[in-house]
């Protein structure tokens, strides 16, 4: 039986009209043999997880460099658990400080990238991290 590519949603949060980076990821992670859906800008965190979930997606990767992290961050975390799909691995990237991406992760995001980030990292991070998704439990 031949399983699906991982699929992973690359999303643009808030105001947030910057997506160079976002595409720079989606672009990496197609490479990589993954099936990527990217939101395009401007969309809420409702929007993102639901298009995650309708899409059913084993990852979604958040880029922000608004300044918005601590506020949206959380609320694609809180839509996660709130559409029974926590099971989704979420990881973001952007310019987030060093004490607000510990914070993030306390919250639920897997993994905060920062700028310069080997794109390497992040395909290892989405393929090792996407894959136990889809690992059944012993």
């Amino acid at each position: 039986m031949n399983e699906r590519p991982l699929r992973v949603v690359i999303a643009k949060a808030g105001l947030d009209g910057h997506d160079r980076g976002a595409k720079v990821i989606a672009r990496a992670l197609r490479d990589a043999g993954m099936e990527v859906i990217y939101t395009g800008l401007f969309q809420a965190p409702e929007q993102i997880v639901q298009t995650a979930v309708q899409e059913d997606a084993d990852g979604i990767g958040l880029s922000i460099l608004s300044g918005a992290h601590m506020t949206l961050f959380p609320l694609v975390v809180e839509q996660l658990k709130a559409q029974d799909a926590g099971d989704i691995v979420f990881f973001g990237g952007g310019t987030i400080p060093p004490e607000d991406a510990r914070r993030l992760k306390e919250l639920g995001v897997r993994e905060i990238f920062t700028p310069g980030a080997p794109l390497q990292t992040i395909v290892d991070f989405v393929t090792r991290e996407c894959g136990k998704r889809r690992t059944p439990a012993a």
